[in-house]
């Protein structure tokens, strides 16, 4: 440790530290604008010079080590003299447009030039003039003029992120920020760098000129498009979410959000919004009244439970719905006598499955891992809060290890990759297992041959000290998952690892611990001869493993009943009734994060039209089926009965399966089915911005591997015809030699992919 003095206040702190480390830890502001915690040094605002004695000139407190004895004056004539004149060379040519800037109000080049700046600029000459830039539809370039060249957004996107989208052109005056010649800015974290910009210079596209900074209100919330939790702050005006940005959190997500979380908020605005009550007559479909509509429920499941029995009736949720609405649904079908409740709607296998699956650990402890080995996990997409995580800790010495059928690109460091096709993933993962146990000398679990990159993968996680294993979304989608489950958990425990998992949606670890599951999961209950099916929040074609089997269930059924908050198509065609439910921002709820931290919402504007809180509907509804136990006044009380207080020691990540499966398949073209990051979700895929990103748009390509190509004559832009389980669509190909032999990605959760069978299997390609 190192003692200094500060404005004559001593403090001690680790060497190595910034004067900035110190004066923050006394709690003393220096002004500064290119310097940020989460990033690297880079010293070029000159905004934070402070007098340090015996110095012969100003200091950047930013870039100063501390010494013994060092003192330090922050706001001494020296040093606010300093402060002043890099303050009017900043202004020199920033242009003198704040009375329209979108950033004012909230600017820190305007709050800093209140107390550094000068009442008038001996700076006659005309001002620079920097060229907007299109760097696509998240981020406005358009007023760069106002760049003063801190490089937040550069370092963040080097750093962070993990690709430099962005970087500095030119010398001197002529210097700009500016992205590659012709390229656009597409990280699914580019958007914190609008957060970062201290000016004007990189504003939100759909937000920019809504509403002004002091116009918005302000209330906390939390982020359900993926299992982090992710803490936001949703801004409002006139009823409507304008803006959302990041609440820091730094045991969850730091002070960073996705992009996904950041705009998707536009889809809470969709005019697709559900309003009223409907309810299907003579293929006609006729607004009526909430009783009305309740009444018709409650007669028809009455109906058809006499009829044909409680388990005609199921219900499939939303993994983002909340504690309390699936709390209350299961009520609801339970004491209907029906156990057909389901929310891993995208998971085929359930044999074996763990009571709650969870992450094993805490989100922070991820950063501090020294080995990590990832299954079947499209990381980067389905988790980009933790891959940021994951990629700062490989620069701590983390080595990491995947599984999969694609070799992606992570933006990090991958010591060791095994790349096969999806029905040859048993296989592979026997491989690392026998490895494994061959280096340790026990009984591997079954008979396996031990591959190179899997041999790798095992020496790999035999080393170091904190290690992980981690089954992601694609694992637990696949086929044969409770077999990828065994062996994982066998690898695991022969290499000291933690097993974790990366679950799909905001509550998936709630909707374990209030039991919205069934023992044979969705494909048990899709076996059976259904009457009555309740969707809440689900979408049939884009949430579900296999659309075309959906389709034919419902299509069978007497009574479907959507609890949504968006009118379809879909919905119109396979509904017979669609009660407006109000999504997660204009109701209050609990989502237990993949970490197994309980978080609460309340709502932060107010129902639209007559839309009401599904946990409001499934209480009413449970009074009208004259069940028992539905008399709650508040979403707390309801809370209170869901979740016992020590719920945290029902997470548990064991299965019982046994690893046996060994044997290989190659079939002619597999599917590897990713869900696109922008549709993960109703609301994510309603938001129009993130609907015009790369990633969206290259998920309605089918990615194929050069050889496949040739093979089939094909080159880059050409029609395909892809037909699974006798259905067929047409799609525009793209190369992607990431894919392993024989395979072709085609996204799931998009409209085409809602025309074709299930995420895992055999396709054909045919040239148009």
């Amino acid at each position: 440790m190192v003692e200094i003095e500060i404005d004559g206040k001593t403090v001690e702190i680790q060497q190595g530290s910034m004067v900035m480390d110190a004066a923050k830890k006394i709690g003393t502001h220096i002004p500064h604008f290119c310097y940020h915690k989460k990033l690297s040094i880079a010293a070029n605002c000159r905004m934070c010079l402070v007098e340090v004695e015996k110095a012969p000139k100003p200091l950047p407190a930013c870039a100063t080590p501390v010494t013994p004895g060092m003192k330090v004056h922050t706001h001494s004539e020296k040093a606010v003299q300093a402060q002043k004149s890099v303050m009017e060379f900043l202004l020199i040519n920033h242009p003198l447009d704040c009375p329209i800037c979108d950033q004012g109000g909230e600017c820190q080049l305007q709050d800093l030039a209140v107390g550094y700046g000068k009442t008038s600029s001996r700076y006659s000459e005309e001002k620079r003039v920097v060229f907007h830039k299109n760097v696509g539809p998240l981020i406005s370039m358009e007023e760069m003029s106002r760049c003063i060249h801190c490089t937040r957004c550069v370092r963040f996107g080097q750093e962070i992120a993990g690709v430099m989208e962005l970087g500095m052109l030119n010398r001197g005056e002529h210097s700009e920020i500016t992205s590659f010649v012709g390229k656009t800015v597409d990280s699914e974290l580019s958007g914190n760098m609008i957060d970062l910009c201290p000016v004007g210079a990189l504003t939100s596209k759909p937000f920019r000129y809504s509403a002004r900074t002091w116009e918005l209100g302000r209330k906390r919330s939390v982020s359900p498009h993926d299992s982090l939790g992710t803490n936001v702050v949703m801004q409002t005006k006139a009823n409507q979410v304008l803006r959302t940005v990041p609440l820091e959190n730094e045991a969850i997500n730091e002070c960073w959000i996705s992009d996904r979380d950041r705009f998707a908020y536009e889809g809470l605005n969709s005019p697709d919004r559900l309003k009223n009550p409907m309810v299907k007559q003579d293929n006609r479909w006729i607004e009526t009244d909430w009783e009305s509509a309740l009444n018709y429920i409650s007669r028809s499941l009455t109906s058809i439970k006499a009829d044909h029995g409680a388990d005609s009736i199921a219900a499939l949720a939303h993994p983002m719905a909340s504690v309390e609405e699936l709390h209350l649904l299961k009520k609801v079908i339970s004491g209907l006598g029906s156990n057909n409740l389901e929310t891993r709607l995208r998971q085929s296998d359930v044999s074996g499955a763990p009571k709650a699956p969870w992450l094993g650990m805490k989100i922070a402890d991820v950063g501090q891992l020294q080995r990590a080995f990832f299954i079947g996990s499209f990381l980067r997409k389905d988790q980009p809060l933790l891959a940021a995580r994951i990629r700062s800790a490989t620069k701590r010495g983390l080595k990491v290890s995947r599984l999969g059928a694609s070799s992606e690109d992570w933006l990090m460091p991958v010591a060791a990759s095994a790349q096969v096709s999806p029905a040859n993933w048993p296989a592979e993962l026997a491989g690392v297992a026998a490895a494994v146990a061959q280096a340790k000398g026990v009984a591997a679990p079954s008979n396996a041959n031990i591959s190179p990159s899997a041999k790798a993968i095992a020496e790999s996680l035999l080393g170091g000290e904190r290690k992980a294993v981690f089954l992601g979304s694609a694992a637990m989608a696949h086929p044969q998952f409770a077999q990828l489950h065994a062996y994982a958990q066998f690898i695991a425990t022969h290499t000291e690892a933690t097993l974790g998992f990366l679950p799909e949606g905001g509550n998936s670890v709630g909707a374990h611990l209030v039991g919205a599951v069934s023992a044979n999961g969705i494909t048990g209950i899709l076996a059976k001869d259904l009457k009555a099916v309740v969707l809440l929040n689900v979408e049939p074609g884009t949430d579900i493993f296999d659309p075309q089997l959906i389709k034919s269930k419902l299509a069978n059924a007497g009574t479907v009943i959507a609890m949504t908050a968006f009118d379809s198509a879909e919905l119109r065609e396979q509904a017979d009734v669609m009660l407006p439910i109000t999504p997660y921002t204009e109701t209050s709820g609990s989502f237990v994060n993949a970490e197994g931290t309980l978080q609460s919402v309340q709502a932060v504007v107010k129902p639209l039209g007559a839309a009401r809180p599904a946990w409001k509907v499934l209480r009413v509804l449970g009074g009208l089926l004259n069940l028992d136990s539905f008399l709650f006044n508040s979403s707390e009380e309801v809370l209170d009965e869901a979740l016992p207080e020590n719920f945290a020691s029902q997470l548990n990540n064991a299965t019982a399966a046994q690893a046996t499966v060994t044997s290989t398949f190659t079939p002619a073209i597999e599917r590897l089915a990713d869900v696109v990051i922008h549709s993960s979700d109703a609301i994510v895929r309603r938001a129009p911005a993130l609907q015009m990103t790369q990633d969206a748009k290259r998920g309605l390509k089918l990615g194929m591997p050069s050889h496949l190509m040739m093979q089939l004559q094909l080159k880059e832009g050409d029609q395909v015809k892809v037909t699974q389980a006798g259905q067929a669509v047409t799609m525009v190909v793209t190369e992607e030699n990431t894919l392993a032999d024989g395979v072709v990605r085609l996204s799931a959760g998009t409209a085409l992919s809602a025309q074709l069978g299930s995420m895992f299997g055999q396709l054909t390609v045919e040239r148009v």
